[in-house]
């Protein structure tokens, strides 16, 4: 006789991989240092604005803010420099990054000039430039689309080798959910997929 239970498949059907999703651009006509900039994106949307590649920068100058009669004022984006690991953004999950998202760079001829009192970049006249980050200055936010998961219950059956396996023990549970996500990415399951088991009504997850 085999085992009987049930599994949860956390399905994200709207989802690209973070990297993929275009970020969302704020603009912020507030004038405050790059560190108060940084606070007011992580409270209000994510971060200080992110730009990983030349389209991001493209949709971003595409603003209103910058399209209006040619505005070419200056505003804080979230790269800086943190004088140990040189240029990095203030956003710094991975997940939000493609492949060399995170090292774009867009500056102006002569920027970085390396000023050690100058670790905090703008954009101005459309490229980069770092400045001093106690200045005041306008400011971009960003954000990514919101995801959309779905759940699905599938019934499984098993049948153990070892008649004897304690089947309701959490080690062989997760030894046979392990088992199970490897052979789904063989058959081409997307990692996005996560798989974890269903709990009975008494607390169990397998019953004969």
């Amino acid at each position: 006789m085999g085992w009987r239970t049930h599994l949860l498949l956390f399905l994200t059907g709207l989802y690209l991989p973070s990297p993929c999703l275009p970020y969302q651009y704020h603009f912020v006509e507030k004038w405050i240092t790059w560190k108060e900039a940084q606070t007011y994106c992580r409270d209000m949307y994510i971060d200080l604005a992110t730009i990983g590649n030349i389209e991001d920068m493209n949709r971003l100058m595409k603003m209103d803010r910058f399209s209006v009669n040619n505005w070419i004022g200056t505003v804080w984006i979230g790269l800086y420099d943190d004088m140990v690991n040189s240029w990095g953004w203030s956003l710094e999950d991975s997940d939000y990054y493609g492949k060399g998202e995170a090292e774009f760079r867009h500056w102006q001829s002569g920027a970085p000039d390396n000023i050690a009192e100058q670790p905090c970049v703008v954009i101005t006249n459309g490229m980069w430039k770092n400045q001093d980050c106690k200045l005041e200055r306008s400011f971009i936010c960003c954000t990514v689309p919101p995801v959309k998961t779905t759940q699905k219950v599938v019934r499984v059956r098993l049948t153990p080798n070892d008649q004897n396996m304690d089947m309701n023990d959490p080690v062989v549970q997760e030894a046979i959910l392990q088992q199970i996500k490897n052979e789904l990415r063989e058959k081409g399951m997307s990692d996005d997929v996560k798989l974890r088991w269903k709990e009975q009504p008494d607390g169990k997850i397998f019953h004969k």
